[in-house]
């Protein structure tokens, strides 16, 4: 298995593994655990995390089937990068009330981007 496929394999099941232990804490902690709002707000997180995990495992599929492509390798890559930014950045803000400056954003950008290669590189297969 090629060493990339590997490592999206490894991450998408420890982002997977940390969605479900964030989703348990989400729905067990009591309000005083969270910043005004943030329960919601983690909620989003664990979300958007387990599905980018899923996708992830996806895209490997993808590879292993197909080979690794260029474009598909970078979009696994990138949605790895953009799902920790984007999941750190919405867990500071729900528990802790930290707004670590774009960190956040940058990892939905990175999401967006990661789809938008995706595509890309599943039509010039």
């Amino acid at each position: 298995m090629p060493t990339v496929v590997r490592f999206l394999l490894f991450f998408a099941a420890l982002a997977a593994f940390t969605a479900v232990m964030g989703g348990a804490l989400t729905a067990h902690l009591p309000d005083q655990f969270f910043a005004e709002g943030g329960r919601d707000m983690a909620r989003q997180a664990v979300q958007m995390q387990m599905w980018h995990a899923l996708a992830i495992i996806g895209i490997s599929v993808l590879m292993i089937q197909q080979g690794c492509r260029a474009c598909i390798s970078v979009a696994g890559c990138l949605m790895a990068v953009g799902t920790v930014l984007f999941s750190v950045g919405v867990g500071l803000t729900a528990f802790w009330g930290i707004h670590p400056g774009p960190i956040a954003p940058s990892g939905g950008s990175l999401l967006m981007l990661a789809w938008l290669l995706l595509a890309v590189g599943v039509i010039r297969s």
